[in-house]
């Protein structure tokens, strides 16, 4: 839907939750692994806060569901700049987390970005991804980054940027 057709023109994402089993953990683990800012916590309701970005731009709500056998496996992206997605498969493992796809990020052509897959201590899916500045290549399906820029990447028109 088009903004012009919308009923409310949406402008972003602004919040996503996760179901944590250990909320001290995976504070540390947003908070000291990928530099999200602490913003606030509920201790009564088992919950915690954290900015992604500047204050008051996005933000991720943890809820401790402690030893409850319930749990979801989720998936959110964070936007990142491309020299940072290009280092940061080295920078996980650095940080003892292995990127899912090894250490070149995926493309995806139709959109197009790269992205580096990874889970959290929940086993959440988190993405980091940067959109590319390229036309889209739905024929290049999911692809590892240097193929892309070897094979498949051409220069976005002026209009796509």
């Amino acid at each position: 839907m088009e903004d012009a057709a919308a009923v409310v023109p949406i402008r972003g994402l602004f919040e996503t939750h996760l179901t944590v089993r250990d909320l001290d953990r995976s504070i540390a683990f947003y908070r000291d692994v990928l530099g999200l800012t602490l913003a606030h916590t509920v201790p009564s309701r088992g919950a915690a806060f954290l900015w992604i970005g500047a204050a008051g731009r996005a933000m991720l709500g943890l809820w401790s569901i402690g030893t409850s056998p319930l749990s979801q496996r989720l998936h959110f992206s964070l936007e990142v700049a491309l020299d940072d997605l290009v280092a940061a498969p080295a920078k996980l493992r650095s940080a003892g987390i292995s990127p899912r796809d090894g250490d070149d990020p995926l493309v995806i052509g139709w959109m197009p970005a790269a992205s580096v897959f990874f889970d959290d201590p929940d086993g959440h899916s988190v993405e980091l991804i940067s959109m590319l500045p390229h036309e889209p290549r739905p024929d290049a399906g999911w692809i590892p980054y240097r193929q892309w820029l070897t094979a498949w990447a051409v220069p976005a028109s002026p209009t796509r940027r």
